[in-house]
């Protein structure tokens, strides 16, 4: 995020010696983005942050895909993948649609996780019920229903929920930021901003923690695609006295979204709250909709040609979706090529409505996605003739 935080104990000037009550030196670490060219933080660490004492192979789950083909769209049911918690939001994940840019998982656990690093991309973590903690090298955040988590690349962490947590994970092989439309020149939200820097909670103090040989799971690249390696450090990873920064984790709730509404009906990126490359996310809240006295507020039918539409229902009640099977915890997936919109009937009972009670989260994909084992397991096959009425013959 780019504005500035300070958290802890940091030198008045950087690169500078820094040292703890004894005498000894703190160990500073850049944490930075495109380089030297972009957004960082700077962390001071009580033991070498490089020094490790073992590196091992992590089997990662399944991360195979298969493309959409034949072409249709398609409805996922996420809560069928877990009649039970899995162990952990991390290594409980299930892999739903992926392409070479993101990557779209559903964890429903109950466990605190291992530590755990993406060195990929960015991850942006939605929380579609419960509560818990996040801790990370930077501090501990608090998350609960509703949330986005945005953790940079490369951010140790783990997370430790308060009982059961649904999670809608998104993974990204980019940076994770808010629109660049939405941003000045140097990084400051707006004022047509849908949110502003005071939604958005960062960590407030460090967190230290002892321990030795602590083991942390890395997802990297390699040669044959993504990658993980369990590493083994000799002191434990949260040992930061304070760092400061543009680069850091944060959480926004969607509730403190602000929708963008006219006359008529608005194109979907006025619901946009992120963007990461080739990929966007959007937010559909509780709404006024439009006021034209001949509007009809559900979306006019849309062939997406430059991009596949993923919506995740996850609240409410989604109106254009009415008569299609689609619920709490299901995702429809609108593949480019297809053209798309209300359910047979949806058009004509929204007319004359004032406000939309629903709640979803959107990715739209400028590559194609394909199923993941997860995407395969919870397709309900009847979706794609609802439209219609019947299926192949």
């Amino acid at each position: 995020m780019a504005y500035y935080r300070r958290i802890g104990a940091v030198p008045p000037k950087r690169h500078t010696q820094h040292r703890d009550p004894d005498g000894g030196l703190y160990y500073e670490e850049l944490m930075g983005e495109e380089g030297f060219s972009s957004d960082s933080s700077l962390l001071y660490h009580r033991a070498i942050p490089s020094a490790i004492v073992d590196s091992t192979v992590w089997e990662l789950p399944d991360p195979a895909t298969e493309p959409n083909h034949p072409l249709k769209p398609r409805h996922l049911k996420l809560h069928g993948l877990f009649p039970e918690a899995a162990a952990d939001i991390v290594t409980g994940r299930r892999l739903v649609l992926g392409n070479a840019d993101v990557r779209i998982s559903y964890v429903l656990a109950r466990e605190t996780s291992p530590l755990y690093r993406d060195s990929i991309g960015d991850e942006c973590v939605y929380i579609e019920s419960g509560a818990g903690t996040v801790e990370t090298v930077f501090g501990a955040l608090t998350f609960g229903e509703g949330d986005y988590v945005i953790l940079p690349r490369a951010t140790t962490h783990r997370w430790v929920p308060d009982g059961e947590v649904r999670a809608y994970v998104i993974e990204a092989n980019s940076h994770i930021t808010p629109p660049k439309r939405y941003l000045s020149r140097y990084g400051q939200l707006l004022e047509h901003a849908p949110y502003c820097e005071r939604d958005l909670r960062g960590p407030e103090a460090p967190l230290l923690a002892e321990g030795t040989d602590v083991e942390v799971l890395v997802k990297h690249r390699g040669s044959t695609g993504i990658v993980g390696t369990r590493l083994v450090y000799p002191q434990h990873p949260f040992d930061v006295v304070g760092w400061d920064g543009c680069l850091y984790p944060y959480i926004f709730n969607i509730r403190d979204f602000e929708p963008i509404t006219g006359r008529v009906h608005q194109p979907p990126p006025v619901h946009q709250v992120f963007e990461g490359e080739n990929f966007v996310v959007c937010n559909f809240v509780p709404r006024k909709v439009d006021y034209h006295e001949l509007s009809i507020p559900v979306p006019y039918y849309h062939s997406n040609v430059d991009s596949d539409e993923v919506m995740f229902y996850c609240g409410g009640d989604y109106e254009a979706r009415k008569g299609s099977g689609i619920g709490q915890g299901s995702i429809s997936l609108h593949p480019g090529g297809h053209s798309h919109g209300p359910q047979p009937g949806a058009y004509e009972r929204s007319i004359g409505v004032e406000f939309f009670d629903e709640l979803a989260v959107m990715v739209d994909t400028f590559r194609p996605l394909e199923l993941g084992e997860g995407g395969r397991a919870a397709e309900d096959p009847g979706y794609a003739w609802t439209w219609a009425g019947r299926g192949p013959r």
